[in-house]
């Protein structure tokens, strides 16, 4: 199975840099984030995937005083800072196809593919928060449904500039005075609904082909685009049954746009907690739950569920308020559907969505839940989101890895030095302009 890790200032949870183990968070030491990604290295992990957004995180600064979240690097600036201190793990970051142009986005991870040697991944997204819009000249965002069809152009004119240089075009001929072969550099001539570009790209064809492809569909015109152009793809569900029926249903969708199913690895987001005995682990996870603030964990719903969405009359501790659906699959009607099956209040909810997919025990108790969504067909690894950074990541590689690896479930080596390499991924077929 492959496994991917999620970096974040702090770790995943909330709360977890007011925690002692949480060491205050990483803020901007860089020294922190290159340890994280070498420790991940060490236990062979496929790849680090920072997130992010255009804007700060969240608006409400009472809130956000509570959390570490305040501040993060660049997700391109700090991969790149980080290719230089590891040799095999790969290297993804989320760039936003609403407020970026597909030359800059091609240009930037062409040259991170190449200043790590074909480690580059690009997370395609949508912008979805508010205050992303308002930072760039607009008051809302477009449409749903038309940000996916800008999305889906732009990527294709990432990828036709990506392949404006073919293989050997860089020839470094002093002699003949050819540095390059002109007949192997061409014009792309996109013109497109959303955009027009010439091209060519003025960075040569990267060391793995094109980056890999990211996605993170859950809306149907989020799973549409997921199943057209993603390579790995993060699924968003916690139970077994919805995750088994997104896998199938995003499988077959790209069979239908002839791709081969084994093209795409589908890594449900999970949150392991691990203790060298149960006790130990539920006892930290206890903790951290407690850390949460109440004026935290309403801003966290309101992420969750809209600015349209106000909660602070509610009871903290009554059910949640009947609330309409959005697009359907999207993030609100995942935690209103929840909420209801289960019965949750409004701090049970919250707290659910601190630790998303919270598995929480040994070593072993991780292990065999790994071993269960991957043999039904519900995942093909995992994006694995630790509560704590640093310190997380250091007891997975410990304690799981190894458990996984005696198994016979996760590698015990590196098989090449590409994002491509580690997941058995070929280059994609050309693009025609």
């Amino acid at each position: 199975m492959n496994l991917l890790a999620m970096i974040n200032n702090g770790g995943h949870h909330l709360a977890a840099w007011q925690h002692p183990k949480g060491q205050g968070g990483a803020g901007l030491n860089i020294q922190t984030y290159a340890h994280i990604a070498q420790i991940a290295e060490k236990g062979l992990l496929d790849a680090v995937f920072v997130a992010d957004v255009v804007a700060l995180w969240g608006q409400d600064l009472e809130a956000l005083t509570r959390t570490s979240r305040g501040e993060h690097y660049e997700p391109l600036t700090l991969l790149s800072y980080l290719a230089g201190v590891t040799q095999h793990i790969g290297l993804i970051a989320t760039a936003t196809t609403s407020y970026n142009e597909p030359y800059h986005i091609a240009r930037k991870f062409a040259s991170l593919d190449h200043l790590s040697g074909g480690r580059a991944g690009w997370n395609v997204v949508t912008s979805v928060v508010g205050a992303e819009a308002r930072n760039f000249g607009r008051d809302t965002h477009l449409l749903h449904n038309e940000r996916y069809n800008r999305a889906e152009e732009f990527v294709d004119v990432v990828r036709k500039l990506w392949q404006s240089w073919e293989d050997g075009a860089v020839v470094k001929d002093a002699k003949n005075s050819r540095y390059f072969i002109p007949e192997k550099v061409k014009n792309i001539h996109h013109k497109g609904k959303h955009f027009a570009v010439e091209g060519p790209l003025n960075i040569s064809r990267t060391p793995q082909g094109e980056p890999v492809l990211v996605q993170a569909g859950a809306s149907e015109s989020g799973k549409q685009l997921a199943a057209r152009i993603a390579e790995i793809i993060f699924s968003p569900h916690d139970e077994i049954k919805a995750a088994q029926h997104y896998y199938h249903d995003i499988k077959t969708m790209a069979s239908q746009f002839g791709r081969a199913k084994e093209s795409i690895r589908i890594l449900p987001g999970i949150t392991p907690v691990v203790g060298k005995t149960r006790q130990e682990a539920e006892d930290f996870f206890e903790q951290l739950q407690n850390l949460i603030d109440p004026v935290l964990g309403r801003r966290l719903l309101a992420d969750t569920l809209g600015d349209d969405i106000d909660l602070s009359h509610d009871d903290i501790d009554g059910p949640l308020p009947d609330i309409p659906i959005g697009n359907k699959g999207s993030r609100r009607d995942f935690a209103v559907a929840l909420a209801k099956e289960k019965q949750l209040s409004i701090r049970q909810l919250y707290l659910h969505l601190a630790a998303r997919n919270a598995i929480v025990g040994t070593a072993e108790d991780i292990a065999d839940r790994f071993e269960e969504w991957y043999d039904s067909y519900a995942a093909d690894g995992f994006n694995l989101f630790f509560t704590h950074d640093p310190g997380g990541i250091e007891d997975f590689v410990e304690l799981v890895v190894p458990e996984l690896q005696k198994r016979g479930r996760f590698k015990k080596h590196y098989s090449g030095n590409t994002l491509r390499s580690h997941f058995g991924f070929d280059v994609p077929s050309p693009l025609h302009a």
